[in-house]
């Protein structure tokens, strides 16, 4: 009974220590290969940000980094150009409107890293951000930006659902029979 025991413990350990083997070699191979990506698009598309002017813009569930420095006016969301991440125009004018609303268009690139949200939030947050970088560099600007609403952010959420409701305020239909 006890030969038994130890011939199947055997077994099993010795099927333990082949399966992860083979494992370790796939998993290394492609964090290697992902370490490698990472590095190769890390080191081409992020500059130097050390000096950069650095903000936190929020809107809706969106948060984005954005750090800004004096350039020829570039955008870059996520390691993507401006016109490729956010491709309607209309969001596109909404980065835009701290420059435009400054007068500084084209003094400055940015670089913003954004989560969260969906496009429309992301490209408020993006613009936030932008505001809070142009009034930290140049502090002159505060009165501009702020008379536009730029520096304030916009606290509008989604309404949680409510219990018994289908969504926040939508009830079922009524049914009189």
């Amino acid at each position: 009974m006890a030969t038994e025991t130890k011939k199947t413990t055997a077994k099993a350990t010795t099927a333990k220590k082949a399966a992860p083997a083979k494992k370790t070699t796939t998993a290394a191979k492609t964090t290697t290969k992902a370490a490698a990506t990472k590095k190769a698009t890390a080191t081409s598309a992020t500059p130097k940000l050390n000096t950069a002017i650095y903000a936190t813009g929020k809107r809706k569930d969106s948060v984005a980094r954005v750090y800004m420095v004096p350039g020829k006016g570039n955008i870059v969301i996520n390691n993507r150009p401006m016109a490729e991440y956010f491709r309607r125009p209309v969001l596109q004018m909404i980065l835009n409107q701290p420059f435009a609303v400054s007068n500084r268009e084209g003094a400055y690139d940015v670089f913003a890293m954004v989560m969260g949200g969906g496009l429309s939030g992301q490209a408020g947050a993006v613009k936030h951000g932008i505001s809070k970088a142009l009034e930290k560099s140049e502090p002159d600007l505060r009165a501009a930006l702020k008379a536009a609403g730029f520096l304030t952010r916009d606290s509008r959420v989604v309404e949680r659902k409510h219990y018994g409701f289908r969504k926040a305020r939508r009830s079922t239909q009524f049914s009189k029979r």
